[in-house]
């Protein structure tokens, strides 16, 4: 019989001090919240996303603009997702993202290829003044030159591993664990 092992990486409380400290750096790389967005990639990224920005609003006294983001259209895998792809709604800010310092948050950092996505559709919309990538979990096993500015935690992940960011909204908790599948099974 095969199954999967889940190994605890984050606890709640970890989950959230991490977040603390990744609102704090992304405020210190905009030099302030003048003009930061955030856009969280659909779906525990714009989770991730409320998170960090719950995080800078109460510790900068402001209100910031945030957006999400649907990558499925952009994806280069549109093969492996299946003949009826689910596409969601991406979301701009009201005043959009023109000069501004977008950053963009996504909840596992793995090859590369969802951040690229991430910036093609974000290039689609407008002209950024800077772009920040902002991950949870930094897993490495990068396929494309693209690395996260701001980043939770960085674990080293095995062959027959993923990291699962869960989120009270989707999960009903806060936490990151790495499931361990059999060899068999894959």
């Amino acid at each position: 019989m095969t199954g999967s092992t889940r190994l605890h990486v984050m606890s709640e409380a970890d989950v959230r001090r991490a977040v603390a400290r990744m609102a704090r750096e992304i405020v210190e790389l905009n030099g302030g919240t003048e003009g930061l967005v955030l856009m969280g990639i659909h779906r525990r990224g714009t989770q991730i996303a409320a998170l960090i920005r719950e995080e800078i609003e109460q510790a900068e006294n402001v209100q910031l603009a945030t957006g999400s983001i649907d990558i499925t259209l952009y994806r280069d895998d549109l093969e492996v997702v299946g003949p009826l792809p689910v596409i969601g709604a991406s979301v701009l800010p009201t005043d959009g993202i023109d000069d501004r310092c977008v950053v963009i948050v996504d909840d596992v950092a793995f090859t590369g290829r969802t951040a690229r996505a991430a910036l093609n559709e974000v290039s689609d919309w407008g002209r950024p003044r800077r772009i920040l990538l902002c991950v949870l979990v930094d897993r490495g096993g990068r396929e494309l030159p693209i690395q996260p500015d701001v980043t939770g935690r960085e674990v080293e992940v095995l062959e027959h591993q993923r990291v699962e960011v869960l989120v009270p909204a989707l999960d009903d908790r806060l936490a990151v664990e790495i499931i361990q599948t059999d060899p068999e099974d894959s």
